[in-house]
Parts: C-alpha cells; structure tokens; sequence
C-alpha cells in the first residue's frame, strides 16, 4: 500500500499561497537587515513564502521542505522572478546544511516535529551553521518556547536572544 502523502503537500497540490504572506515580524526583520548578498537557509520552507520575499532582498536563499510540491512551486516561482533561490525535499531533521549562513529560518516547522528531541537537534545543528553575527529566527508555537529558550541560555557564551515576543524568538551568534 502506498504511503499517505503528508498533510502539507496535499495542501500545496491545491494552489499557491496556501500558508499566505510572512509573518510581519519576519518582514520587518528584513525590511532591516543592513546586510547585502547574505545566505540564508529556509528550513520547512513550504511553498516559498518567506524564501521569495527574502530574496526579492537581494539574499541567496535555500529552501528545504518535505514536500516536494512545495519546493517544486517555489523554486518555478524563483525562475519566474529571476531570483536567487535553491531548493531541496529532505526531512529537516535529517538534512545537513552546507556551510554557514547569516541567517536561518524555522518558521512554524519546529512544533511539526515528532518530539522535543528533534527540535533540540534541529536547533544544535543550525548553530553550527550561523555564521558569527548572524540569526537564528524561530515562529513556533508558545509550548515550545521555554524548550528553545532553556537551549540558547544553555549557550550564552555564543548566543544572544534579540526577541523574544509572542511566537517570535530571534538569536544572534556572538562575533567572538
């Protein structure tokens, strides 16, 4: 019998647009980015929402979804705008970034995780990955966000927390 595709793609077989715009607090974030030509990896990075405005910004992103519908529509909407955008359809649990970024986004994709164990190595892993002075930016679900918090106190020699408001959490890697 074959495997029930996941919600998420069902979703995104469907139309575009399915999650609607970013969230304001990521926009305004960008909107204030003092920084050119950075790299930023989208992780649950759907049908592109965020991806495409970030590099609408001039960025270099990478996208990683489970669905491959998903990463399909937004790498086809990166062509079609001329943007600097790459893909790829892997468990973000799983996947192993390739060097550093300056900024990386979970947006809404932690909860959606099987348990804390993963969201917590999830988080180790894309430390590694943020280049110094770059963010970590977290929109998760208030449950978690005592979990998330608890594991970048647990590093505050690196670390920095820049927000925390509602389901927003932004860190900043230290330059020393």
């Amino acid at each position: 019998m074959a495997k029930k595709p996941p919600k998420y793609e069902l979703l995104y077989r469907e139309g575009r647009d399915v999650c609607g715009s970013p969230f304001q607090q990521f926009v305004d974030f960008f909107n204030n980015f003092n920084r050119k030509n950075c790299r930023v990896l989208d992780l649950g990075c759907g049908q592109g929402r965020d991806a495409l405005f970030i590099a609408r910004k001039g960025h270099s992103v990478f996208g990683v979804d489970l669905s491959e519908t998903g990463v399909s529509q937004m790498l086809e909407d990166a062509r079609k705008e001329g943007l600097n955008v790459t893909g790829m359809v892997a468990d973000i649990v799983e996947f192993e970034p390739d060097g550093e970024y300056d900024a990386i986004l979970l947006d809404r994709v932690l909860h959606m995780l099987k348990d804390n164990d993963d969201r917590i190595a999830v988080l180790e892993k894309v430390c590694h990955h943020t280049k110094r002075g770059g963010f970590i930016l977290i929109a998760d679900m208030p449950k978690n966000k005592g979990e998330f918090v608890k594991f970048f106190e647990g590093k505050q020699e690196d670390w920095e927390k820049r927000k925390d408001n509602k389901g927003f959490l932004y860190f900043q890697r230290k330059l020393v």
